[in-house]
This record gives C-alpha cells, sequence and structure tokens, in this order.
C-alpha cells in the first residue's frame, strides 16, 4: 500500500490522470479484504491489484469509462457467485464493494486530490496508525466518494470533499486500540490502519535473517539485535529499520522501558545462555508478544532458571515457547514461515489457535 501511494503521490504531481480503486467493503469470503486498492491509466496500465480475475477486469473496464467521461466517483459492488467467478475459480460466494474515484480534473481539484493523499501516504508511512472513512451511501446525506482521514487519536488531519462533516464521520469511529477490523457505518466504510508492529529480533543468526526478510515483506517493522556486528550489517538486514550492536543483556534492559503493546519480540540467539538473558528482560516487558525458539527441555530449563531469579511464572506463561506454529518445519526458511504465521495471527487477530505447550505441565 506504501509503495501504490507513492505512485499515486508521483501520477498526480505530473498530472497524469488515473482512477483510485479501493475495496472499501467486503462480505463473506473475496480474494482482497478492505483496504485493498489499485490505480488505472488510460493507457489501461494499473498498479496494485484487487485480487484479480473478472472483477478485477470488469473494474478496469469501467475506470476507464471514468477517465474518459470525467466522471464522478462510483461505487460498485460485486457478488463472487457464477457470473463473477465461473472462469477466474472465484466463485467465493462473497461480496465486494469498491469505490472507483477517476482523479482527473486539474487545477484546484487536482491539487486537493493531491494534499490528501500525500498525507494519507506520510500517515501510512510513519506506521502510527489512522483511519481512513470513506462515503459509499446516502445515510448521513453526504456525497458518495467523500473521503476523511483521522490520526491515530482519532483527530482529522484531511478531507476530500465539498462539503466537509468531519464531526458527524468521527462519531463513529472506532479507537485504534481495539484493532478494529475494516467495517460500513451509516453509509461510511471505515478503514482502520492499527499501529505498525515493530518486530525485535534478539539474533542475527540463519532463522533470524530468514524471519527478517518474510516478517518484512508482510508489513513489520524490523529491528535485529546481536552482539556480533558482523551479523547485523545492512547488507544481511537491508530491510531493517532499527540494527543493534551490543551485549544483549545491557542492550535490551535499556529497550525495556520503551518496548510497548506494538512490540514483538522473537529470541533467536546462538545459545541457551544468551537466550536465557534475553528472556530475562524481556519477558516482563508491555510486548504485546514475546516468544523463543528452542526445544521443550530446553525452555524448560530456561523458565525454572528464571523463576528462581525472580520472574514470576505467571509471567513466563504468556511467552510463546516453542513459537511457531506446528508445521513440521526442516529448513530455516520453513521454521521461519511458521514462525512469522504466528506473529500475523496475533498481529490481526490478537492471538493464536495453534496449540501451546505449558512448561509446567510438560
Amino acid at each position: 500500500m506504501r509503495e501504490l501511494l507513492s505512485e499515486l503521490d508521483a501520477a498526480l504531481a505530473r498530472r497524469l490522470p488515473c482512477v483510485y480503486c479501493a475495496v472499501v467493503e467486503t462480505r463473506g469470503s473475496t480474494p482482497q479484504k478492505a483496504g485493498a486498492a489499485m490505480l488505472v491509466y488510460p493507457d489501461g496500465s494499473q498498479a496494485g491489484t484487487l485480487g484479480g480475475g473478472c472483477v478485477e477486469a470488469e473494474v478496469k473496464r469501467r475506470a476507464l469509462l471514468g477517465l474518459n467521461d470525467a466522471g464522478r466517483p462510483e461505487v460498485l459492488t460485486f457478488c463472487l457467485d457464477d457470473d463473477y467467478g465461473w472462469d477466474d475459480g472465484l466463485i467465493c460466494g462473497g461480496r465486494m464493494t469498491i469505490l472507483a474515484q477517476p482523479l482527473t480534473s486539474g487545477g484546484a481539484a487536482l491539487d486537493a486530490a493531491a494534499d490528501y493523499y500525500r498525507t494519507l501516504r506520510d500517515l501510512a508511512a510513519r506506521g502510527a496508525g489512522h483511519t481512513e472513512a470513506v462515503v459509499i451511501g446516502d445515510a448521513l446525506g453526504l456525497p458518495v466518494g467523500d473521503r476523511y482521514l483521522f490520526d491515530a487519536t482519532g483527530t482529522p488531519v484531511a478531507h476530500l470533499a465539498a462539503r466537509p462533516a468531519a464531526e458527524a464521520v468521527a462519531a463513529h469511529l472506532v479507537p485504534l486500540a481495539v484493532r478494529p477490523k475494516p467495517a460500513t457505518r451509516h453509509g461510511v466504510a471505515y478503514l482502520p490502519a492499527p499501529p505498525r508492529v515493530t518486530l525485535l529480533l534478539v539474533g542475527g543468526g540463519h532463522v533470524g535473517h530468514a524471519v527478517a526478510k518474510l516478517a518484512a515483506e508482510v508489513g513489520f517493522d524490523v529491528w535485529v539485535l546481536d552482539d556480533r556486528e558482523r551479523y547485523v550489517g545492512a547488507d544481511r538486514f537491508p530491510a531493517a529499520s532499527r540494527r543493534l550492536v551490543g551485549d544483549i543483556g545491557t542492550t535490551l534492559r535499556d529497550l525495556a522501558p520503551s518496548l510497548t503493546p506494538s512490540t514483538f519480540a522473537v529470541i533467536l540467539t546462538r545459545g541457551h545462555s544468551h537466550d536465557e538473558e534475553a528472556l530475562y528482560h524481556l519477558a516482563p516487558t508491555a510486548c504485546g508478544y514475546v516468544g523463543m525458539i528452542g526445544s521443550k527441555r530446553k525452555i524448560r530449563m530456561i523458565f525454572e532458571d528464571l523463576v528462581a531469579k525472580g520472574i514470576p511464572a505467571e509471567v513466563l506463561e504468556r511467552v510463546h515457547a516453542p513459537l511457531g506454529y506446528n508445521i513440521g518445519s526442516q529448513t530455516v526458511p520453513e521454521i521461519a514461515v511458521s514462525i512469522v504465521a504466528e506473529l500475523i495471527a496475533c498481529r490481526n487477530v490478537g492471538g493464536t489457535d495453534a496449540a501451546r505447550w505449558t512448561w509446567r505441565r510438560g
């Protein structure tokens, strides 16, 4: 999404006409969920995707008509049944609502659109969280296609509307702290983007390297810590936003007060003692997720040592160890998949239903 918004910003700066097509509401099973977006250009090229298949092709067709007619924003609804799914295998039984917004006008209107989408791009890049509200019905008497942006606190920061009504739209916002899902209320589609989760990897070895690469691709802000400089270089972790070199215990002790529920910590060091030291500092923090790799025997030994050092057993109960889903992983990439899958589940749905081993019961 950040790449798409950067491309849109560049297109508007060049006064290149395009149509911003965004999924604003879904029901049931669909190939993309609310928030997915696509740009359509006059030559038929596109950036982004709405899931492919007949639906995407039809949206492109309608978008090109809008470009040619300099049309108003249009709400398009598709039921994924025999009409829109048979040829592409998309008979999911769901429904997608897509808003196609032509960005063709010159002068002040295009400048206003450029300012709005630039603000949206900046909010997405900052990662602190925001909500976009898009009018798709007439329950509040507002024009279809009007858009409003609210920052992480719910404060309005931008709008793209002829008759702004931010207060009426804000009345139905849900705080980002509860990690709300996209929803439509009173004819307005609310598209929340919760704060981006920081993934703190303690250990830059083979598994840490593989986890970092995959985690960055699915939207985590990656930090990596190791006491060996050669394992934390930009060549090894190009997508990491922070690369920390130093004693593991000392560094984590200093970091601990700043860690929040939007920080997930994964312990993947090269040895038993380093794992134990890392967990000693991380287990009591406010991190939304703390996980440690290792065998059940190793984990039990570390937990028993930490209890003896004063870490409450209840604190250790929330640690994901062994971490990751049990998918029969054999290779480093497979281990990374199992770990990142669990991280995604905890980020997106607030937990995991995977069977968990409890160290005190064995």
